[in-house]
């Protein structure tokens, strides 16, 4: 067990107190100099000891120190005065962890809240309902599948359903992963049920259980099978209906409506004077009528979609033939209201995609910077968030494209929507096309049967994130564009066009106005991305940002290593401003690492001896380059100084690196299949690297 001390009684003391008390640490002691601020009356209340000298308290079995007076020399003088092996926790940090704890627990309350609702609702319709996972434990029971079994929830859920429902169907399901929609049953108390099983799979494509609906027809049937005439038992049907929570409408043999109960009004928004005496047609929206297409047949129908009322309420309808004698008298159907079923199931998800991106994503407050560059970036990309243009990121690899990307998501109406990521340079061109935009079922040789939804699809409603935008090839180029112009898709296979809605936000480290001068990128298409540019500073234009980004950085990396790494030393920064960054902060994450590797586990700051390998480093132009530059023809057009000095970069840096072409891509912060391309373009082979 863990010593801890507190220094600083105030809000925060009582935060880090209220958070301590739920672990396994022993507060030594609370101490603040007035004696009643909130933690420290806390503290008594809890039998801690309290103090007013936190010098009294400081000794070697002291493992933790919460500094929370706000007071930096406070911190100054705890850290100088500390054992080595004590742990010094800053107010910022402890202000943080409670916060976190407190919006933890709203979530947790707004998850609690959503599923009282959902059980609510679930345990409030007539139909019973019952939700195995993939080992066949029963692991929901509703109130009306209790009733029909006459199993109660407390035996039925974390047993197999085999011995609360033994002739189940539930587990052939399982194993199929085909729905069986509206099949007849008989339960074991001789209770005759409609039952519909729907397998349930995941994203991934896997088993995670199964679904049963099922519904009492035991009432309904008798009821169709003894009424001789509508007429006299009127009064009889009307008090079974109009108990229902399910709406019922009834019609006579020629179609028209006798009877509906409040549940159908309630629904569909109509009322009697609009639905009784009146064709079977007057309710429907959208689709044909049930009623009459029951009477027509005589045959019933069961789980069919369709709009009804003004509101064009979404409902399940099943329609049942009224016989007698083989006598057609009528028809009787139920309509089931699933809207707030969805809109809870929507709820649910959108607290998980909170509560994920609370652990997974990055926001605005993530990007580290106060230099002048950056904050006119930052600026940008903020004010691009509020608007659903495309937006392009430009900067060097390694500058925090995709950090943007993130922060723009979240600051936009699309946060709680899907944020779908795609680097367009490590997807190989033959598979790219189907990955962004899909394939119908037989596309191709291999392709998955019933075809796969694209990228662009699963981002529908967010926003999709391109990364490397200029290594697209010329067939790509044409469809991107189809998407920014027509909002919709068409699937590899497939000729029905597709409507989405995303935002496309996109990034490149190369020249995208070369590209389109070389013919290599399309013109239209660079308008349409480059609608809302955003320049990403390198950080050799911003070296103010170092400090910061260093005290980021090492927090993150002592997290990764386990070190207790605190800062660098006024030397070793100035090493690291003298350094031009090709890498740019992906680079500078890399060179703190190497650094803390390499230290003692009893140093506590970088220092110039951590950082002599960067001195071997140098970021200048090679000699070769810097002779062709200066050495250009007087006649020579711009396009083709840079076309003969790019095939000059290039040629020089194969050779320095012996042919090795993948190390030569990433000193030119190229592809690997933008280089391939390049030494076709201008004709390089393995004899002019000799």
């Amino acid at each position: 067990m863990q010593n801890v001390l507190v220094v600083g009684g105030g809000k925060g003391g009582k935060a880090i107190l209220e958070i301590l008390k739920e672990t396994t640490f022993r507060i030594v002691a609370v101490v603040d100099p007035n004696d009643q601020a909130e933690g420290m009356k806390k503290a008594r209340e809890a039998g801690i000891k309290t103090g007013a000298q936190w010098r009294d308290w400081l000794n070697d079995e002291i493992d933790i120190i919460f500094d929370v007076t706000g007071d930096d020399n406070v911190f100054r003088e705890i850290r100088e005065a500390r054992s080595k092996n004590t742990v010094l926790i800053p107010g910022s940090i402890a202000y943080l962890i409670a916060q976190l704890m407190e919006e933890k627990g709203e979530l947790i309350t707004t998850l609690m809240n959503e599923t009282y609702k959902r059980d609510l609702i679930f345990n409030s319709t007539d139909e019973g309902m019952v939700v195995i996972d993939k080992t066949g434990k029963v692991i929901y029971f509703n109130k009306s599948a209790e009733r029909m079994t006459g199993v109660s929830q407390q035996d039925a859920v974390g047993n197999d359903v085999r011995k609360v429902i033994p002739d189940t169907k539930m587990l052939r399901v399982l194993q199929t992963r085909v729905a069986e929609i509206n099949q007849k049953g008989v339960l074991n108390n001789g209770l005759n049920i409609i039952a519909t099983r729907i397998p349930m799979i995941n994203e991934q494509d896997e088993m995670i259980g199964a679904l049963s609906v099922f519904k009492d027809t035991t009432e309904v049937v008798r009821l169709a099978e003894e009424v001789t005439n509508l007429k006299e038992i009127q009064t009889m049907l009307e008090a079974i209906i109009f108990s229902s929570d399910d709406a019922i409408s009834v019609v006579d043999e020629r179609g028209r409506g006798i009877l509906i109960n409040p549940a159908y009004t309630r629904i569909t928004g109509l009322t009697k004077e609009q639905v009784i005496d009146k064709p079977a047609t007057a309710d429907i929206s959208e689709g044909e009528s049930m009623h009459l297409k029951v009477l027509n047949t005589r045959k019933a129908v069961r789980g069919v979609k369709m709009l009804l009322g003004p509101l064009k309420k979404e409902v399940i309808v099943n329609v049942a033939p009224i016989i007698v004698n083989d006598t057609l008298k009528g028809s009787v159907g139920v309509v089931h209201d699933v809207s707030e079923i969805q809109a809870l199931t929507k709820e649910l998800d959108r607290a998980r995609q909170i509560i994920r991106t609370l652990e997974a994503k990055y926001t605005f407050a993530d990007i580290i910077g106060d230099s002048e560059e950056m904050s006119l970036a930052v600026g940008q990309a903020k004010l691009g968030a509020k608007t659903p243009a495309t937006i392009l990121l430009r900067g060097e690899s390694g500058t925090g494209k995709e950090l943007f990307a993130h922060a723009i998501h979240h600051a936009s109406d699309r946060r709680y929507n899907k944020f779908v990521r795609v680097n367009c340079a490590a997807i190989s061109e033959s598979l790219l096309e189907s990955e962004l935009f899909g394939y119908e079922d037989g596309a191709f040789s291999g392709a998955k049967k019933g075809g796969k939804k694209g990228l662009f699809e699963e981002a529908n409603d967010g926003s999709i994130f391109l990364d490397e935008i200029g290594e697209l090839s010329a067939n790509t180029q044409a469809k991107l564009l189809r998407v920014l112009q027509e909002h919709e898709i068409v699937r590899v296979g497939g000729t029905k066009a597709i409507p989405i809605h995303v935002r496309i936000i996109a990034a490149t480290n190369v020249n995208l106005e070369k590209r389109m001068a070389e013919g290599t990128f399309r013109e239209d298409l660079y308008y349409r991305l480059n609608r809302m540019p955003i320049h990403i500073p390198p950080l050799r234009m911003r070296k103010g940002d170092i400090p910061e980004l260093c005290h980021r950085l090492i927090q993150k990396i002592n997290q990764d290593y386990g070190r207790n790494v605190e800062g660098v030393t006024s030397g070793a920064m100035k090493t690291l401003f003298s350094y031009e960054w090709p890498g740019n902060v992906r680079e500078l994450e890399n060179i703190l690492g190497r650094a803390m590797i390499f230290m003692q586990f009893n140093e506590t700051h970088i220092d110039v001896k951590h950082l002599q390998f960067l001195k071997s480093t140098e970021w200048e132009t090679p000699k070769v380059e810097k002779e062709r530059f200066t050495a250009v023809e007087g006649h020579e057009d711009l396009a083709s100084i840079l076309l003969d000095f790019e095939k000059t970069v290039i040629l020089q840096r194969l050779k320095q690196n012996k042919g090795n072409k993948t190390l030569t891509a990433k000193q030119l912060g190229i592809s690997i299949r933008s280089l391939y391309y390049k030494l076709e373009k201008f004709s390089i082979d393995s004899f002019s690297m000799q």
